[in-house]
C-alpha cells in the first residue's frame, strides 16, 4: 500500500512543479513580449526620423547649383 500511494504523491508533486513552471515561462513570455513591442515602437521612431532626415538633405540637394 505504500508503494501506490507514494507514486501517487509523486505524481501530483511532479504535475504541480510543472505547473509553477509553466507559470514561470508564461510570465517571461508576457515579459519579453512587452519589450519587444517597445523595441518595436523604437525602431518605428528612429526610421521616421530618419525618413524625415533623408528628406531634409533631399530638399537642400535640390537647391545647391
Amino acid at each position: 500500500m505504500f508503494w501506490p500511494m507514494l507514486a501517487i504523491a509523486l505524481g501530483f508533486l511532479g504535475l504541480a512543479v510543472l505547473g509553477v513552471l509553466a507559470v514561470r515561462v508564461f510570465l517571461e513570455v508576457r515579459r519579453l513580449g512587452r519589450q519587444v513591442a517597445v523595441a518595436a515602437e523604437r525602431i518605428q521612431r528612429a526610421a521616421d526620423d530618419l525618413e524625415t532626415a533623408a528628406t531634409g538633405l533631399a530638399r537642400t540637394g535640390r537647391s545647391l547649383p
